[in-house]
């Protein structure tokens, strides 16, 4: 089964159909959460995301603060402004959509999948070897998938003497997986990387493999809606630089 894996899509449209046209035909979509948040277009990215077929969506931290599940006081000030934003236009069937889903972890077939990471699904970055460790012990399948951290990376546990290595993993690069991995197929609409190209991941179930995948978009296009719509400024700026 060929499944496209996707997190942080961010209320970025133009990257989501990117994404979804560079992808190719898969069999299902594993969403990561974080639908909305920093981006200018929350009900074209929830509607195109409800048309997908054979569709897996849990839930990130600003989709639950977007559905009033979380304090707005929990954010930067930035990040506030706009999730004020989203929840005076998100509309009631999208809001509905959103709170039909769940925040909680998820188990599909080898792989556990999180918005942060399985020990603190809404807030936790894995960002270092530190932090993947302490969350080994919070999964049993094979490998973890998460996002949250807006950057493509790979986590693996060197079951003989404990250690955990960290790869920036590469575009169009494949990975056979083996146990005891954490994978992050980035982010679709604010990478923070330093690479602006939406970013996002393709699993095969069947032969195990996970290849990271890289795709340009209008950046332009983005940041005109953006300061439209009059989000900050800082928004525009970081998706044209990947940061």
């Amino acid at each position: 089964m060929r499944v496209l894996v996707i997190s942080d899509i961010h209320a970025n449209y133009t990257a989501f159909v990117a994404v979804l046209k560079d992808a190719g035909r898969v069999d299902e979509v594993w969403c990561l959460g974080d639908l909305v948040g920093y981006g200018p277009d929350p009900n074209a990215v929830i509607e195109e995301m409800r048309d997908i077929a054979n569709l897996t969506c849990i839930l990130g931290n600003h989709d639950m603060a977007a559905i009033g599940k979380m304090p707005l006081e929990a954010f930067n000030g930035d990040a506030r402004r706009s999730l004020e934003y989203h929840k005076k236009v998100l509309n009631a069937s999208n809001m509905n959509f959103m709170r039909s889903l769940s925040a909680d972890v998820k188990v599909c077939g080898e792989a556990t999948l999180a918005h942060g990471s399985p020990r603190d699904p809404l807030w936790e970055y894995i960002l270092n070897a530190l932090s993947a460790r302490l969350n080994f012990d919070h999964f049993e399948t094979p490998w973890c998938f998460v996002g949250h951290s807006h950057i493509q990376a790979m986590f693996a546990l060197n079951e003989k003497n404990d250690r955990v290595t960290l790869d920036q993993t590469k575009p169009d690069t494949a990975i056979t997986l083996r146990r005891k991995l954490i994978l992050n197929p980035g982010s679709v609409g604010q990478p923070r990387d330093r690479n602006p190209k939406a970013a996002y991941a393709i699993y095969d179930t069947e032969a195990r493999i996970w290849t990271p995948r890289r795709v340009e978009y209008n950046i332009p296009e983005v940041q005109e809606r953006i300061r439209a719509a009059g989000l900050p400024e800082k928004h525009a700026v970081r998706i044209a630089e990947g940061w």
